[in-house]
């Protein structure tokens, strides 16, 4: 039973930022636009507020820079799809 509860709770802990990001992605989806760059987005994001902690010393720093690193590349993702009128699939995978 032990053994149960211990899976469960790593299943859960790796599952959250998943979701968060699945959640995210839907309300994109509602709106009417394709977003296949979530994770990376995510993951640019990871290594920002890693670099810029790791940099620093600072938790705080790390994750402004991460959420700054997200930003930016959501926002690159928006003004080449919205602005510039490219393909929402193919642009989501390059920032993947």
């Amino acid at each position: 039973m032990d053994i149960t509860v211990n899976i469960l709770l790593t299943i859960a802990t790796a599952a959250t930022p998943l979701l968060i990001a699945a959640i995210g992605e839907l309300v994109v989806e509602r709106s009417g636009v394709l977003n296949l760059g979530v994770e990376g987005m995510m993951i640019m994001g990871a290594v920002g507020g890693f670099g810029a902690g790791y940099l620093t010393g600072s938790p705080w720093i790390g994750l402004l820079a991460a959420i700054i690193m997200g930003a930016v590349f959501s926002l690159l993702f928006a003004v080449m799809t919205l602005s510039l009128a490219t393909n929402q699939v193919a642009t989501g995978l390059s920032l993947t």
